[in-house]
């Protein structure tokens, strides 16, 4: 969400393209996940405007509105449900077999039910990055997944791969305390989602996964779908560790396969510093 505001305050974009007021669309290619996103960055008297009301949960300051639009989140060659189908059961030795939704979408992600693996989905921070065994548990569980989804080939392999796929459970909306102390209330979302990066639980969401949960809410029988209470719908707002999101999604259904057009989710961007470090030139 930063790249877009960047590109225009550092001449990155071409003059004639800003507007002395409105907004400046700027295409970014992600190496990382190898897709197109358009970020629409408000400008005022030609200047990027970093101030606002709009207020995301997990971030400090209310500040502008900076839309994010993730264009195709899947190629034309790829499967956005890699087994084929929306649910699958996934055996986990030593742990045990659990009703899954792995998809390709922002982000490979598996979504597993927060009650089979003994969660409830209105879990923080502390409740599972300070418990090894449950560490444990999600990075087997995601070392299996990878394997099932084809992005690996055996279970060694996903030391190597610590990126994708990401990790998420989800539940149906209930009340509870987000990490900033605000009531969440089940009339404030769709479903509870808690998901994982980097073998750690997310303080808020990452912005590829929530691509992934939007898409999966917007196809009918995936367990995002359900968790949020099932239907067609293009749009759901999701309870994290920080508050709550909303993301929309374009799903359609030909002839059997569902594929995605796009999803969009608003963000906010400022600049935090600038300046120099200064290193010591016998320090090399």
């Amino acid at each position: 969400s930063a790249v877009g505001a960047f590109a225009v305050s550092n001449g990155l974009v071409d003059a004639e393209r800003i507007p002395d007021n409105g907004v400046c669309e700027v295409r970014i290619w992600q190496k990382n996940i190898g897709k197109t996103i358009v970020n629409r960055v408000p400008i005022t008297n030609g200047q990027v405007q970093e101030t606002g009301n709009f207020e995301l949960d997990g971030v400090t300051f209310p500040a502008a509105e900076v839309p994010v639009e993730f264009v195709s989140p899947i190629d034309a060659d790829e499967a956005l449900f890699p087994t084929g189908n929306l649910t699958d059961e996934l055996e986990v030795p030593g742990i045990g077999t659990f009703v899954v939704t792995m998809i390709n979408a922002g982000i490979p992600t598996i979504f597993v039910n927060a009650d089979s693996i003994g969660y409830t989905g209105t879990e923080l921070q502390d409740a599972i990055n300070n418990d090894e065994k449950a560490l444990s548990m999600f990075e087997t569980i995601r070392a299996h997944g990878a394997v099932r989804m084809g992005l690996i080939n055996n279970i060694e392999e996903a030391a190597k791969r610590q990126h994708t796929p990401k990790v998420a459970f989800v539940a149906p909306p209930v009340e509870y305390t987000s990490s900033s102390g605000k009531q969440v209330t089940p009339d404030d979302i769709d479903l509870l989602v808690r998901a994982l990066s980097m073998g750690k639980l997310h303080h808020a969401m990452m912005g590829t996964a929530a691509v992934a949960i939007g898409t999966a809410a917007a196809v009918p029988g995936t367990l995002v779908n359900l968790a949020a209470g099932g239907g067609a719908r293009n749009a759901v707002r999701f309870g994290h560790p920080s508050g709550t999101l909303r993301v929309g999604a374009e799903a359609i259904d030909k002839d059997g396969e569902w594929s995605v057009t796009k999803a969009v989710m608003s963000r906010s961007a400022r600049v935090l510093m600038e300046g120099w470090v200064r290193i010591p030139g016998d320090s090399f």
